[in-house]
């Protein structure tokens, strides 16, 4: 009878059939649009990655080498870095007034929450430059290439990263020894040059870790943390010309520097301001794509880049053991891989199999209600 009513009802399994051939389209063509999609989001997430971490290398390298320029037409170096602040904080307002950028509005409480992070800030840039002052930069880039290592803990312990892996130790490592291979060449060292890279040791770690954890919890957009970070940086100036005297200086010879006005002068010190305002986009850019720890690295390939620059243009040039240690820092930076990277597309492909499985189970349920239903259909015709 089963035979009789498959031939009497074509209709019936046909119909069934078709929906059940249906639903298998639409699923495989879901899961081939949702890959498609998902591997051209992928791209384009890579893409802006590379991006912001290539326009962050090519700012910072170019910006020290303007602002070594800049320094020797302008020699004021505390001065200077508030035209930046001044520089980049202008910058966003002007353009958001424009229309050509979004960033968050200025709020007396969001202020006095990102302070703390714009003090860090400050006064890591304060003890970079007593450091250059007082030691030369091959001391400076050894203690620059040990910040990462500092980074690394800090940012397990305080952002609750896990671990970096083997292999991201071993890259750490190989920059560290490359960087005390540069430095064993031309090693002068004194108790203040120590004194002043251990605070700077200590201010750049806490600054890395903290501003890393300020950028992920204050819910600031990229410009907005460039206006807050620029401003208040901006406004604690006035402290440093106290402190260091430079306000006295300035007075001084203020009267006496009739070339101020001039190209040469100008020149510099305006492109050191527009690319302060481009480091700061990149940097914050940087600080929300990848960790603490791989901003760091960054910064260190950074210093490479400017030394390469600075071995083409003067005529300070260190010997082949200290270009040897040059590369190998560099390939240091090559080896180095974020450390979070691989939890997560171990999760991702995780969540694929279970959709996928998912999808198969389904497909089961709905071929298995289907035998129902055939049956129920069948039954009454089998009785009668």
């Amino acid at each position: 009878m089963s035979k009789e009513t498959d031939v009497e009802n074509p209709s019936n399994n046909l119909t069934v059939q078709k929906g059940v051939d249906v639903k298998e389209d639409v699923s495989v063509n879901v899961n081939v649009s949702d890959g498609e999609g998902n591997w051209y989001t992928s791209l384009v997430h890579q893409i802006s990655v590379y991006g912001v971490a290539a326009g962050y290398c090519l700012s910072a390298s170019l910006l020290s080498i303007i602002n070594k320029w800049a320094v020797m037409k302008f020699p004021y170096p505390g001065a200077l870095t508030a035209l930046q602040y001044f520089t980049s904080a202008a910058g966003v307002l002007l353009f958001g007034r424009l229309k050509l950028l979004e960033h968050d509005p200025l709020d007396l409480m969001t202020m006095w929450q990102f302070l703390p992070a714009a003090i860090i800030f400050y006064l890591s840039l304060f003890t970079n430059s007593e450091l250059l002052l007082h030691a030369n930069v091959d001391t400076f880039i050894v203690f620059r290439s040990v910040v990462p290592l500092f980074v690394a803990v800090g940012e397990t312990l305080f952002l609750h990263q896990p671990w970096p892996s083997g292999k991201t130790w071993a890259s750490l490592g190989t920059i560290f020894a490359g960087s005390v291979l540069y430095v064993v060449t031309d090693y002068q060292f004194t108790f203040m040059a120590y004194t002043w890279a251990l605070a700077y040791l200590v201010s750049m770690t806490i600054d890395f870790v903290y501003i890393k954890h300020v950028v992920m919890t204050i819910g600031l957009n990229t410009w907005g943390l460039v206006l807050y970070n620029n401003l208040e940086a901006l406004m604690l100036f006035p402290l440093e010309l106290l402190i260091m005297g430079e306000l006295k200086k300035i007075k001084h010879e203020i009267q006496d520097e009739s070339d101020w006005h001039s190209f040469q002068v100008i020149l510099p010190v305006g492109l050191s301001c527009l690319f302060g305002l481009s480091i700061s986009f990149f940097g914050f850019s940087c600080r929300r794509a990848i960790s603490a720890t791989g901003f760091t690295v960054l910064g260190i390939v950074n210093k490479l880049l400017t030394v390469v620059i600075n071995l083409v243009i003067w005529d300070k040039h260190s010997t082949w053991v200290g270009t040897v240690g040059l590369l190998i820092c560099m390939l240091g930076g090559i080896m180095y891989q974020q450390s979070t990277s691989k939890p997560k597309a171990a999760k991702q492909v995780s969540a694929q199999e279970n959709e996928e499985e998912e999808q198969k189970l389904l497909e089961m349920q709905v071929n298995s209600e289907t035998n129902i239903n055939n049956n129920e259909v069948n039954k009454p015709r089998e009785e009668s």
